[in-house]
């Protein structure tokens, strides 16, 4: 019996063990989807509102799965909404396939409706292997590539399929001329640097007295290594965002996030540190690296195109993390435990003081930052994380602590907006048997996350643990922009662009089915949260919080405070409120006439 080019691609996706594909739905992909019909719905077709969330989606289920993830659009404008989540992905390196119809092949070069010249539209997203199916002989291979390409190389592929091309009957490549059979599967294996490179880095470690360690996602199957590295060394260890659940914050040398979003701790640290030792990280900004020439650096990374970037490092080792780190452990030599890790221990418990008390400072009506803080005792211990872009993500990186078998990601490389709610519902598809939080502004919430609320309301009832909370923080304001044009251009708050409307989340969560709670004053932060988290369904809280919070670096420089200062000046709609929340303080070294100090114990510890 005959099957279709469509039927064999989902049958040829069961074989590589895809179980879902995030989609939307067109008639560039008809043939597809009336295979999906055939087949049963396996693997199964998970609808999102926009195709831009399905490519989300599918990042979030790579991501927490490890697996790859799998999306499908239309022709012309599907395919079109699906870049901003595919270049999410590359840019973090998430294995991700895209799967996308055409008009058909005797349209192609004529104008036609929807017709998009989708080969040169995909070819820097999914520079790896990007493909058109024109006749059926190229299967599998073009699948088995795409696949076997994408986890290579941790990346974006695609497969762009006419829509004629979807109803011809399948026939496989045959032994024969310029035909090009494939298999399934892909074999582990882990690249390993060679004895001589090995020999050097430890020579450049043990000279070190002041080492300082940075991890990158591309360490987490690296956590016992890390461990043991980092107590060899007597080193401390921050974290590059997306290898926040690397290692947990529980270990009192782990210093937490690093860069504009992340800790003094980590920032001193590197500061003072005399050797670096960079593990499964491209982290970009170099400033809150040691300054060139003050430290001696050896790298580990798998990607040899990765290697040696970001700072003149001595030594570069290209190898898995734990595979290269087991085989530089026993060239390592123990190093005591001195003044060098007392005070990385002692900066980092005075930081979460810090945060502490930075929490607990009076806002109109609620701190940001007493919420997040608030969350992170309630953790449960293998809840699955994801923070949108903008001030929620400062609150993510700096004031929960990670411990047990907690996930967590967000959009680390492209930063772009709107990936929270996906995120997460990626991650129960990943994980149903474990509870999910995204963390999101108002800006995202309202760019996207409502229409993705529906998704949750139609799926939540196949997720085992039904608990998916979307924790929004509402204050009305573009918040981390807001103060970017502060701090970096020394320009007030711009309401026409920055200001945006309130909206009752919590009430559009309860009048689709799901759970919802607005908090508007302090008191009842604790309870909000713990009603999310024993909720028998995906949960929305509306937090009410004050945009005069400044998501300010681990250490503001007098540019930036000077810039703020100058917002101020030119008369800042918002001017009282940033002086109500503690920005006064700095602000008043830079004004004509002011020059004060505080030297309070503690005092200055949170800029």
């Amino acid at each position: 019996m005959s099957i279709k080019v469509s039927d064999y691609i989902l049958q040829r996706l069961r074989e590589w063990g895809v179980e879902q594909v995030f989609a939307y739905a067109g008639d560039g992909i008809n043939g597809l989807l009336a295979a999906w019909g055939r087949a049963e719905d396996k693997p199964r077709f998970i609808q999102a509102r926009h195709e831009e969330m399905a490519a989300f989606e599918a990042v979030g289920y790579a991501k927490f799965s490890g697996k790859v993830g799998v999306c499908a659009a239309t022709s012309g404008p599907g395919a079109i909404h699906l870049l901003n989540g595919l270049y999410d992905a590359k840019l973090d390196h998430v294995p991700v396939v895209a799967i996308v119809g055409q008009t058909n092949r005797s349209a192609m070069g004529g104008s036609y409706q929807q017709e998009v010249d989708l080969a040169s539209l995909y070819k820097d997203v999914a520079s790896e292997f990007c493909e058109t199916v024109t006749v059926p002989e190229q299967l599998p291979n073009v699948l088995d590539r795409a696949i076997r390409t994408a986890y290579a190389r941790h990346t974006v592929t695609a497969i762009i399929i006419p829509a004629d091309v979807q109803e011809l009957d399948y026939s496989p490549p045959t032994h024969a001329f310029k035909m090009v059979p494939s298999s399934l599967g892909m074999a582990d294996y882990a690249p390993e640097p060679a004895d001589a490179d090995l020999h050097r880095a430890a020579e450049v470690l043990n000279a070190g007295e002041k080492v300082a360690i940075l991890v990158g996602q591309g360490a987490r199957g690296a956590r016992a290594e890390v461990e043991q590295a980092a107590d060899t060394l007597g080193a401390g260890v921050a974290k590059a965002l997306l290898g926040k659940d690397v290692l947990p914050d529980d270990l009192p040398y782990v210093t937490g996030s690093i860069g504009l979003l992340g800790t003094r701790a980590s920032y001193e640290m590197m500061r003072d540190c005399d050797t670096l030792l960079v593990i499964g990280s491209s982290f970009p900004y170099t400033q809150f690296l040691p300054e060139f020439g003050q430290a001696r650096a050896v790298q580990i990374d798998a990607d040899p195109f990765m290697i040696g970037m970001r700072y003149p490092f001595e030594v570069n080792l290209v190898g898995d993390a734990a595979a290269t780190l087991k085989r530089l452990l026993p060239k390592l030599k123990a190093k005591k435990h001195g003044g060098w890790r007392k005070e990385i221990e002692k900066n980092t418990a005075r930081w979460w003081e810090v945060m502490q008390r930075r929490a607990s400072v009076d806002a109109d009506p609620i701190n940001p930052e007493y919420v997040v803080h608030a969350l992170d005792e309630l953790l449960p211990q293998d809840i699955i994380l994801a923070a949108d872009s903008g001030s929620a993500a400062n609150w993510y990186a700096r004031h929960l602590r990670f411990r047990g078998a907690m996930r967590g990601s967000l959009s680390g490389t492209l930063a772009t907006m709107g990936p929270g709610v996906p995120y997460v519902i990626g991650a129960k598809f990943a994980h149903p048997d474990r509870p999910a939080l995204a963390i999101v502004g108002d800006g995202a919430m309202q760019m996207n996350g409502m229409g993705e609320l529906v998704t949750a309301a139609k799926y939540w009832r196949d997720w085992k643990d039904p608990r998916m909370i979307v924790a929004v923080l509402n204050n009305q304001d573009l918040n981390q922009v807001t103060w970017e044009m502060r701090a970096m251009e020394g320009a007030p708050q711009f309401l026409p662009s920055q200001g945006i409307p309130d909206v009752p989340y919590a009430d559009f969560a309860r009048s689709i089915g799901l759970g919802g709670v607005r908090v508007e004053e302090p008191g009842a932060v604790q309870s909000a949260w713990k009603q999310a988290l024993s909720a028998d369904r995906p949960f929305v809280i509306d937090f009410r919080t004050d945009p005069a919070v400044p998501p300010i670096p681990p250490h503001a420089t007098w540019d930036q405070i000077e810039a703020a200062a100058s917002a101020v000046l030119q008369g800042d709609p918002d001017t009282a409120g940033m002086v109500r929340q503690g920005v006064k303080a700095k602000i008043q070294e830079m004004l004509p006439g002011h020059r004060h100090r505080d030297d309070r114990p503690g005092a200055g510890d949170e800029a």
